[in-house]
């Protein structure tokens, strides 16, 4: 079939004399489908054409009139482009189709709006049984967890929005702009700004070229760097990076600098934290309410604190560190609800591989996501920081927990600067929403070479499995290694293929060695591994997690199949492309290093 034209009312300027900005944003991802699609049963650029002039339009004053006036238009419109996308259907993946339905959802019962969208999403969905089984299927999400996906819509056409998510706040308060809506660019006051061996030399490159080489930082106390990618390691340009950073440290006084200079032995530096993320919240960097940017993906790791955190490129810390501010986009929120009592074989890391494994590596790109429920009220701050950390392995650009007495306790002796929480307001409106109940949850792996690619443990017995590796901004916390120490004393065995582990800070590293662990009658983590046969704790830093110079400690330079507690598992994440990565939480690792392959951790937890 030929589509060669187009009824005059959906090109008409008269018809259709203005645009929200939701309406803009419809027709132009419609248009984007549509234009993806094309070449398909001869489908060609009429439909997308005429789109293009629908979104030309000027937006005119938001008066009651006109906006009931575009909303009658709409009607009208959306009805000929529901004929012509029908007749396409077959011309539309399913997951193109879905990306449509919740662009719909973001306008839905303003003034006659929310009629347009449900009238195209009924419309679309009578005619489309893969659509009936995505909008109105109500169905158990992966592996027991029972979660029902439920999409809210905003209240909004083009106007502003009155009740605000969290990250919201945050950006109305950055920003000084009382009220703000998604897709609205701002220009963000910075809080924090971190920045780390592998990243700093490269803003600070950027910053002194585009604001001289005598520029100053706009706040020395704002500014954190933290030495901890390739540290221990021989490798010159690794280390010059260290060099450059001490070098542009000193020359800025820049107060939170945590250096290391005697790479043999990291306790002799006692301002050496180890890996960034952690070290944040340990030194007190890490608050409510406030802005935190950093040259690393796992900034978002700092949204546990009801912060907005987010990882940032060269370019950005460079323009930054001269200005204290960013450009900005509002990102929507997807709110995800976890109720349900916390099994004891579960942690933190199971719980967001399940999101991730549900909504997939891209689910939530350029969305805030937001976690809450009485399962998120159970979890210490190192399980919400887990929860946090790997939100931008879903595509997210920030996760939050909003903050409650959990956090102003682990607060009280980290920081004496005020902040100032915010919470979403009850009336907000969330993009989409997902429900889990975690009590039936089971234990989960991610299997290669993607994050999203979710398993449950016990369905991979059958994986043997050459060396376990815990550690990570992730999985090297204290409680995990207490997590690794728990199964390991359950059990009373050895482990069964070389287990190494790499605390996350060197905090980390003191409490693997100093703290007792629950139910050991007095031994520590260490003594307890030094029983099971584990690799002696290594130096604190990212370690292995990102594969590094070839003499990074734990680094797979063969192929290998590894569990790991760190967040990625693409080819070469950890060194040898060929490798294997099975992500995991510390109480499957531990089974996993206790049997040989890929093990439930409630063989030794029940």
């Amino acid at each position: 079939m030929h589509l060669t034209g187009l009824p005059k009312i959906f090109v008409g300027r008269s018809l259709v004399p203005c645009a929200s900005i939701c309406e803009r944003n419809l027709m132009a991802d419609t248009a984007r489908v549509v234009d993806k699609n094309k070449g398909q049963n001869g489908v060609h650029g009429s439909l997308l054409n005429s789109m293009r002039i629908y979104m030309e339009e000027e937006c005119l004053d938001n008066s009651l009139a006109k906006k009931l006036y575009v909303a009658s238009s709409l009607v009208v419109t959306m009805f000929s482009a529901t004929v012509l996308l029908v007749m396409t259907s077959s011309t539309i993946s399913p997951n193109s189709t879905f990306f449509i339905t919740k662009k719909i959802c973001l306008f839905s019962d303003a003034e006659g709006s929310g009629f347009v969208g449900l009238f195209f999403i009924i419309t679309i969905t009578l005619f489309d049984p893969q659509m009936q089984e995505i909008n109105f299927k109500k169905n158990s999400i992966g592996h027991g967890s029972s979660a029902i996906r439920a999409q809210a819509c905003h209240n909004w056409l083009g106007d502003v929005k009155t009740a605000l998510t969290m990250t919201e706040k945050i950006f109305a308060r950055a920003s000084e702009k009382p009220q703000l809506i998604p897709g609205e660019n701002v220009w963000v006051n910075v809080d924090i700004l971190m920045t780390h061996d592998v990243c700093g030399p490269g803003s600070i490159g950027i910053f002194k070229k585009e604001f001289g080489q005598d520029a100053k930082v706009w706040d020395r106390e704002k500014v954190v760097i933290i030495p901890d990618h390739y540290i221990f390691t021989k490798d010159e340009r690794a280390n010059r990076n260290v060099d450059i950073l001490r070098d542009f440290c000193n020359e800025q006084n820049i107060k939170y600098f945590y250096d290391i200079k005697d790479l043999g032995n990291f306790k002799a530096n006692p301002d050496y934290k180890g890996v960034c993320h952690v070290a944040l919240a340990q030194e007190g960097h890490c608050r409510p309410g406030e802005v935190l940017l950093g040259t690393d993906s796992h900034t978002c790791t700092a949204g546990a604190f009801g912060q907005f955190a987010t990882g940032i490129g060269n370019t950005d810390a460079g323009f930054v560190l001269g200005t204290g501010k960013l450009l900005l986009k509002v990102p929507p929120t997807l709110r995800f609800v976890m109720d349900g009592e916390m099994p004891d074989y579960l942690q933190a890391k199971d719980l967001i591989l399940q999101i991730i494994g549900e909504i997939s590596v891209a689910g939530a790109t350029y969305k805030s996501m937001e976690f809450v429920g009485s399962t998120v009220e159970s979890l210490t701050m190192e399980e919400r920081m887990t929860l946090c950390n790997m939100v931008v392995e879903a595509g997210g650009k920030n996760g939050v927990v909003p903050a409650d007495s959990t956090t102003f306790k682990y607060l009280e002796d980290k920081t004496t600067l005020p902040y100032e929480p915010v919470y979403s307001d009850a009336k907000a409106r969330f993009l989409s929403e997902y429900r889990f109940d975690i009590s039936k949850l089971e234990p989960l792996v991610a299997k290669p070479h993607s994050p999203d690619n979710r398993a449950l443990a016990r369905e991979c017995r059958d994986v043997k499995i050459d060396r376990v590796y815990i550690g990570s901004c992730t999985g090297g916390k204290t409680e995990d290694f207490m997590a690794v120490a728990k199964v390991f004393l359950a059990s009373g065995k050895k482990v069964k293929v070389p287990t190494f582990l790499v605390p996350a800070t060197q905090k980390v590293w003191m409490d693997v060695y100093t703290l007792p662990v629950p139910g050991s009658g007095g031994k520590t983590c260490a003594q307890i591994f030094e029983e099971a046969g584990c690799d002696t704790p290594a130096s604190p830093s990212c370690g292995a997690c990102l594969g590094g110079p070839k003499d990074t400690h734990a680094r797979m330079n063969e192929p290998m199949v590894c569990v790991s507690t760190t967040n990625r598992n693409f080819p070469g994440r950890m060194g040898h492309k060929e490798g294997q990565i099975y992500l995991a939480s510390p109480y499957t690792a531990a089974a996993s290093a206790l049997t040989g392959f890929v093990t439930d951790p409630r063989e030794f937890l029940q």
